[in-house]
């Protein structure tokens, strides 16, 4: 039985290929989206509406709290057992998102590094704080050049983690992650990468459905999350695009025209991002956006020679 990957860009129209091929095929969908999994987001992660999810089975969807911490970990054994649920139940899982931590978990898996440890973090936070982030990562360059090479030179958060390990461990964590197998290596996976026509329209869309949601009350929808009084700017769940903007207008630190463009904004470098990792993916097949249809029609005949 196989499983089915569909990974791209956020914007560029992955829900809309996986429902319309749901439509047609014994196909269930489990969704690689960290923000999907938080109660409440609703409008500002394009959550696919109650109807649709009532006629088409949706997994990892709705799954937690926004106060609660999901961890790329969790979402690997929940997406391994919503597969095989799938399985049992003579149908196909087609995974789909573009959550990067959560895609190369699965198609890589995940290290066992070392727990987080204090007097190393506070050692790497000062020397950032007396030469910043970018020595350290010229550091992290000399002694891990596979990890330097794939963070940039002001993310602290995985500098100070690779450095971290590094110290800790005396090898490098990229050498770590590389030793892990993936979970999806007993399955026959069928990955698919989604590639936006050009950069001008994956803008163009990424403007029109920030625009949307909007209209559809996505800021209500973030006052509503505020006013519940134990959530802040910290959690993870308000930390996703266009919630952590939206959040900074209702604290007063800038207007709503200005929140709109900082989503839009940091919706674009997402967006960037995942096309960044997406072009050193070799082990995809590459779609064109036009390629909709003559790809659910490969899927429905294969699947159809199956017996599925």
């Amino acid at each position: 039985m196989p499983v089915l990957l569909l990974a791209g860009p956020t914007g560029v129209g992955k829900t809309d290929w996986a429902i319309e091929l749901a439509e047609s095929a014994p196909i269930e969908i489990v969704s690689v989206d960290s923000a999907l999994v938080y109660r409440g987001l609703d409008i500002g992660t394009a959550k696919p509406q109650q109807q649709v999810r009532a006629r088409i089975p949706h997994h990892l969807i709705d799954l937690c709290d926004p106060a609660e911490t999901y961890s790329a970990g969790r979402f690997v054994g929940d997406a391994l057992e919503a597969i095989h649920g799938v399985h049992a139940r003579r149908r196909v899982p087609l995974l789909v998102g573009g959550t990067m931590l959560y895609l190369r978990a699965l198609l890589d898996g995940l290290a066992e590094l070392p727990e987080a440890n204090p007097q190393l973090r506070a050692e790497l936070d000062a020397q950032a704080a007396g030469h910043g982030w970018p020595t350290l990562h010229a550091e992290l360059a000399r002694v891990d050049p596979a990890a330097a090479a794939r963070i940039a030179p002001n993310d602290g958060q995985r500098i100070q983690r690779a450095l971290e390990v590094y110290r800790a461990t005396g090898q490098p964590i990229s050498a770590l992650q590389k030793a892990t197998v993936s979970p999806l290596a007993r399955f026959e996976v069928r990955y698919f990468l989604i590639c936006p026509p050009d950069r001008t329209m994956l803008h163009l869309r990424i403007a029109q459905r920030l625009e949307a949601m909007m209209t559809a009350g996505f800021l209500d929808e973030v006052r509503r999350l505020r006013d519940r009084g134990d959530l802040t700017a910290a959690h993870s769940s308000m930390r996703s695009v266009g919630y952590r903007q939206l959040w900074g207008h209702l604290e007063g630190r800038y207007d709503l025209r200005e929140a709109v463009d900082r989503a839009l904004a940091a919706t674009r470098q997402l967006a960037k991002r995942q096309l960044t990792w997406m072009r050193g993916e070799r082990r995809g097949l590459w779609l064109d956006a036009d390629a909709r249809a003559s790809w659910q029609r490969d899927i429905c005949h294969d699947l159809s020679a199956r017996g599925l």
